[in-house]
């Protein structure tokens, strides 16, 4: 007969070595405290003593977000206190939510604030969609040569430089450009593109198009390797013809990789595109083209005023994380998928 223990067992066993099954609750990991906390305790505990060589791959990119992400946000004080030229780099003097309070009550606010959330409206509802559906055109493709040839072509336009793309867009539309030679081919007159500022969106979100649907596509291709073929074999078993597959197989297999873009998507929606915006627009475009982070851009590095500039950087910040976290709440709870 086997020897009583005599003892009680407060750290759950680990896997491999459970307990018979006839064996006492309280020799399962009873104790007075509740078990689901010693064996979390224990799990971490375990891991790093069993992992230590993995979690030392964690130092090097740890270090850099404390440097480069997280200590910068020191300078965000300043927001809240008045800089001087050759004073103190967080500010002289506490002003406590003035900037905040003269941002809101400046005459460009709403102005900034109204386009900067139709452009990312428009980019959110315009050009995310596409992504998908290129890459379900794609993956219908037979043709393996033909289908690497289309994903090269359109992947090509994310690798430029802004500042090119922003060439192209200026050769594009000006008033000898490819767009105004076809409409002067058909009858019409030249348009100035570039110096009417009702133009300007629709300029904005092609040329987003152009750039970015292509690569977007990366990861809806990697998410459709993942489903099941057994399912689509099952599918036409039972009768069901593409367009049927497609809505009822293959879109809530990508539906995970959606929502966690979406919301990534949703987290830079203030921010707009910052680099583009700013190299395309000008003072004739203002009306529809000047964003919150163009306009900030203009106070804080041309005319200085730091503190004013740190107030509307950081206003831009809480409304993009607002709007994550909301975002992230509601995708988690309607379709159970989220980031965290």
């Amino acid at each position: 007969m086997a020897p009583e223990t005599g003892t009680v067992e407060t750290v759950p066993p680990a896997r491999g070595d459970d307990p018979p099954a006839g064996a006492p609750a309280a020799s399962r990991g009873g104790g007075s405290r509740p078990p689901q906390q010693v064996r979390n305790k224990d799990t971490w505990a375990r891991a790093l003593r069993r992992d230590w060589r993995l979690y030392t791959f964690l130092i090097l990119p740890i270090i850099y977000l404390l440097i480069f992400r997280y200590t910068p946000m020191a300078g965000n004080v300043v927001a809240f206190r008045r800089f001087r030229p050759g004073g103190s780099m967080f500010g002289d003097e506490w002003v406590g939510l003035y900037y905040f309070q003269a941002f809101i009550q400046d005459p460009k606010f709403w102005e900034v604030f109204l386009n900067t959330v139709i452009l990312g409206a428009l980019t959110l509802i315009v050009v995310f969609p596409l992504p998908i559906v290129l890459a379900l055109m794609l993956n219908e493709l037979r043709s393996r040569r033909f289908k690497k040839f289309a994903q090269t072509i359109t992947y090509l336009p994310h690798f430029m430089s802004m500042v090119i793309v922003a060439g192209f867009v200026f050769e594009l539309t000006a008033i000898n450009g490819t767009i105004n030679q076809i409409i002067s081919g058909l009858g019409s007159d030249p348009i100035s593109f570039m110096q009417k500022a009702e133009w300007f969106r629709q300029i904005y979100v092609s040329s987003e198009i152009w750039q970015t649907v292509g690569f977007g596509t990366i990861l809806y291709l990697a998410a459709l390797t993942t489903i099941d073929d057994q399912l689509y074999e099952a599918a036409r078993i039972d009768g069901a013809n593409r367009w049927q597959q497609t809505w009822h197989i293959t879109l809530p297999g990508i539906r995970p990789t959606i929502v966690v873009l979406l919301i990534l998507n949703i987290g830079t929606f203030m921010a707009v595109g910052f680099e583009k915006v700013l190299l395309l627009y000008n003072p004739l475009t203002y009306p529809t083209a000047d964003v919150i982070a163009t306009y900030l851009y203009r106070v804080g590095i041309n005319s200085g005023s730091f503190s004013y500039a740190a107030a509307i950087g950081l206003f831009e910040a809480v409304i993009g994380l607002t709007l994550v976290l909301s975002a992230n709440l509601i995708a988690k709870r309607t379709v159970g998928a989220s980031l965290w």
